[in-house]
């Protein structure tokens, strides 16, 4: 989503942000302009999605004003530290548990996520239906990943990495996915990984070969 927005909207989101949802007046009175200078770049906020017009509770008896509020996609118009804390969550808890209580760690992240995939397939599945599957719980986690025929195998690709700060931060995240997916797919099929986002490649593929 673009995030960037005038000086004039950038007043209005901010006091919603620091003050809760308000109306018109309340907003141009607070911004010390008129309500005609406040309504352009409401109206511009409004069509980005970035507010959304709903009842203010005021305190006075009757139906609450009409007012403004900021739209679950103006948080990104704010500072988001999530991927340093993911980093730094993952170099405290190598510190504190070592190495060994670390891969501990990854190993039971994916237990849970291989018990999670292994749920969803359909019983004596085929290798192509386990790696359906697999995109398709892929896509839900964010990797934009979709299925490809290539010849006789498949290719499993992801074109976008959601975790690509943690995974730089701690290699054996893709270490322990590419095990995962061995598991997920099974025995009757080999899975290799021929791009690599972290290698210089603009995305990451897998490459699925049924055996014999």
């Amino acid at each position: 989503m673009e995030t960037s927005i005038g000086p004039a909207q950038r007043r209005i989101v901010d006091h919603l942000k620091r003050s809760g949802p308000c109306t018109t007046a309340d907003l141009a009175d607070s911004l010390d302009v008129t309500t005609q200078a406040v309504r352009p770049p409401l109206a511009e906020l409004e069509a980005r999605g970035l507010v959304v017009a709903e009842p203010v509770v005021t305190g006075v008896r009757g139906r609450p004003p009409l007012g403004w509020a900021l739209a679950p996609r103006a948080m990104a118009l704010f500072p988001d530290r999530h991927v340093d804390l993911t980093v730094e969550l993952i170099d405290a808890m190598r510190s504190v548990l070592g190495d060994d209580g670390f891969a501990r760690v990854l190993a039971e992240r994916d237990r849970q996520l291989h018990v999670s995939i292994k749920d969803r397939l359909p019983v004596d599945a085929e290798v192509a239906a386990r790696v359906d599957t697999l995109a398709s719980v892929r896509i839900e986690q964010g990797y934009m990943a979709e299925v490809r025929a290539d010849g006789d195998d498949l290719l499993l690709i992801e074109h976008h990495c959601p975790v690509c700060a943690a995974a730089t931060s701690c290699r054996e995240l893709c270490d322990n996915e590419l095990d995962l997916f061995r598991h997920v797919i099974g025995a009757d099929a080999t899975v290799e990984r021929t791009q690599h986002l972290l290698s210089n490649s603009d995305r990451c593929v897998y490459r699925i070969r049924t055996r014999g």
